[in-house]
């Protein structure tokens, strides 16, 4: 019987438990340098006891470097996430870089650049309508994933994830509502989905075969015209045709809360009986017993949380030695109020 706290392996790295902490968005000083309240956030998750975190979504393009988010579009950066990498490794916890482009969901001022977008679609979150990228743009934004890999590879992570998920650029390209191009990067899914197989791949030939690429990507938009089932199916298996090393499924989990299992179960148990390939299912794992069946009824090998890691960093060895059923986040999304800075209103003193 398959057991959360097994040691596995995906591809080259090793996991010490099925543990993994999703991630969570951090803010960081201007120009995308790390501080110390996000190096802090980083040594209490990995000294709690898990066994893979990702990081909050970082940025691959200076372009977007206006807005208060890590980055890693510029070797300059490079020396700073080495400092990251080792307080987690020396708890024995892998770090997975998040790299991610935002595009028009924009997140604080852009200032008069250019936002970019697979065609010229009004974003449904704020309104902005993006400039439809030319072919050049498009390889352009690959160019700098990859170069922002080799960046996380130097730094000294365990991996790092492609963020085509929750409505960013790449996620956009998968999505009929905004991606309406009439070339090779629009209209049947084998099109739409190029953009997110060329950056893959191009990430690939960067950093190597041996070297740890994940994705996350959405199984549902929440939206008219969003990502259908059958369009996500298949991403999912030519993401892992061509040797991706872990999915984790995520998607609009706000049409969701109200599910007291997790989120997107049946959409990760699908693609894990479709594909060889490691699945992470992220989204309102709080019950132990039903991971603990998911684990074992379906091939479903790893559990992401986000929030309960807020309430409980320590939660892992917690699970190790009372062997709990329920985490003690309960989701009432306190955490998102500005008030709370993304803290736990259970840790609060009264």
């Amino acid at each position: 019987m398959k057991t959360l706290l097994d040691t596995t392996k995906i591809g080259s790295m090793s996991l010490k438990n099925r543990f993994i902490s999703a991630a969570i968005g951090d803010a960081a000083e201007t120009g995308g340098h790390l501080t110390e309240t996000i190096l802090k956030k980083y040594e209490t998750l990995a000294k709690g006891g898990v066994g893979t975190i990702i990081t909050g979504f970082t940025l691959v393009d200076e372009m977007e470097g206006s807005y208060a988010i890590p980055a890693m579009y510029a070797n300059s950066f490079v020396d700073e996430y080495i400092k990251m990498t080792d307080i987690v490794h020396a708890y024995k916890a892998n770090i997975i870089l998040q790299l991610v482009y935002i595009g028009s969901y924009v997140m604080g001022d852009p200032g008069n650049r250019s936002i970019l977008g697979p065609s010229a679609v009004a974003n449904i979150n704020n309104g902005i309508v993006p400039k439809e990228m030319t072919i050049s743009e498009i390889k352009d934004i690959q160019t700098k994933f990859a170069q922002a890999a080799v960046r996380a590879k130097k730094a000294g992570f365990d991996g790092i994830e492609i963020h085509a998920a929750h409505g960013f650029l790449l996620s956009q390209f998968l999505t009929p509502y905004y991606n309406r191009r009439s070339d090779s990067y629009g209209g049947p899914i084998e099109n739409r989905a190029r953009m997110i197989l060329e950056t893959y791949s191009t990430v690939r030939q960067a950093v190597g075969n041996e070297y740890p690429i994940w994705i996350k990507i959405n199984c549902t938009d929440g939206i008219e015209g969003g990502i259908s089932v059958d369009d996500f199916r298949y991403v999912c298996a030519e993401l892992s045709r061509l040797g991706v090393n872990a999915i984790e499924v995520s998607g609009n989990w706000i049409d969701r809360l109200q599910d007291k299992t997790p989120y997107f179960k049946d959409e990760a148990a699908m693609i894990s009986e479709d594909n060889q390939v490691a699945v992470v299912l992220t989204g309102g794992n709080r019950d132990y017993t039903q991971m603990e069946q998911l684990l074992n009824n379906t091939n479903i090998g790893y559990f992401g949380m986000a929030r309960p890691f807020l309430s409980d960093p320590n939660l892992p060895i917690r699970y190790e030695k009372e062997h709990s059923k329920r985490t003690r986040c309960v989701s009432c999304n306190a955490c998102l109020a500005p008030e709370n800075v993304g803290s736990c209103i259970l840790n609060k003193s009264v």
